[in-house]
């Protein structure tokens, strides 16, 4: 079986520069490994130009794995880079829910089974390795039983995955008020940041928002590859409705008109209604300023999740390997590739006309 690709002659700094790079967020704190080698696989197919994923080398393992078998299946010559996240501190990406089911009364209706996107919690509590810490069901507990626990990446386990070629880029997550802790993360990773293939800064919205990334750059001045701001607009919140698109893309306007050197793109909240969005407030290549591209993840991974699991059993799911089900295949390709598409199709029209 071969699958075509549409991304066959554009590299992922090209689309990047281009205006139309498209970012995979599969979360910091997400670990399901089958789930993440299918992501991985057709978001592969369906032309991501990066796929972001948690700081651990069993995911890293998972979800090159997805990409390889994707390049082997498709004619895409390049596969896109992996980035991985690290925080300067406490950070609602980096953090598991947990309680104790034994505390649950027998009657309870469970508001946070039904809340829970990930479908992380069942009758014996939290599935830790599906929670990416969105913290839907925190308010919802009759009981407030629910807690969450949060980790902390250290610089020093990258080093050796960045040496052996198995992660591309980093995105550092931080916020306003962090000055002092983002300065000593960038400290420890500075010496070998020459061998990542870009640097990408999330922080989420706030009034002093702009002074802060501003400030931020005064350390990132000797940086030598390229640079990206990501504007978390709305955390972990795209599969919730469309409205939580204009949180990010305010935001990205804000960063725009900075002038701040380097790239933007939008994520938090980013769903099938933010290209729309962006291209009626024109702020898709060739316009000037324009955003560099989008990241999807709450909507890309519930929309892919979704689909597979109308099409196979609850009990076959975790082992699937979509490539031995073409059909299973095909159909999931063609469920996600206008999400990634609808940029690239839009920004190349312009393009095509200048």
């Amino acid at each position: 079986m071969t699958l075509p690709s549409l991304l066959t002659s554009t590299a992922p700094l090209d689309s990047l520069q281009q205006g139309h790079w498209v970012k995979l967020i599969c979360g910091a704190s997400y670990q399901d490994l089958p789930a993440l080698r299918n992501l991985a696989l057709v978001y592969s197919l369906a032309g991501v130009d990066c796929i972001d994923c948690a700081a651990d080398l069993a995911v890293i393992s998972a979800v090159r794995e997805g990409m390889t078998v994707a390049q082997h299946l498709s004619a895409r010559r390049e596969l896109p880079w992996l980035m991985v996240s690290l925080n300067d501190g406490e950070d609602p990406h980096f953090r598991k829910a947990f309680f104790s089911a034994n505390l649950c009364p027998a009657d309870c209706s469970r508001p946070c089974e039904g809340i829970c996107p990930a479908q992380a919690i069942d009758q014996t509590g939290v599935l830790a390795e599906k929670c990416y810490g969105c913290g839907r069901c925190l308010p919802l507990c009759p009981l407030g039983l629910i807690n969450t626990q949060s980790h902390r990446v250290q610089p020093g386990q990258i080093q050796p995955w960045l040496a052996e070629g198995l992660i591309d880029a980093i995105e550092l997550h931080t916020q306003v008020g962090h000055d002092t802790e983002f300065s000593q993360l960038w400290q420890a990773i500075a010496p070998w940041s020459h061998q990542l293939r870009l640097l990408a800064i999330s922080c989420p919205a706030h009034p002093q928002a702009l002074d802060y990334l501003q400030t931020l750059y005064g350390h990132l001045k000797s940086l030598t590859i390229p640079l990206l701001w990501q504007t978390d607009g709305r955390p972990m919140s795209g599969d919730i409705g469309r409205g939580t698109t204009h949180a990010t893309i305010r935001f990205a306007q804000q960063v725009l008109a900075s002038g701040l050197p380097g790239f933007v793109q939008l994520a938090g909240g980013t769903n099938a209604h933010t290209v729309t969005k962006l291209d009626t407030l024109k702020l898709l290549a060739p316009q000037r300023p324009h955003i560099h591209g989008v990241a999807y993840g709450s909507f890309a991974r519930t929309l892919l999740v979704s689909h597979l699991e109308h099409q196979v059993s609850p009990q076959q799911f975790p082992l699937l390997k979509l490539e031995q089900y073409p059909d299973l295949l095909q159909s999931a390709l063609a469920c996600v590739q206008p999400l990634i598409t609808t940029l690239k199709a839009k920004v190349g029209k312009s393009l095509a006309k200048t």
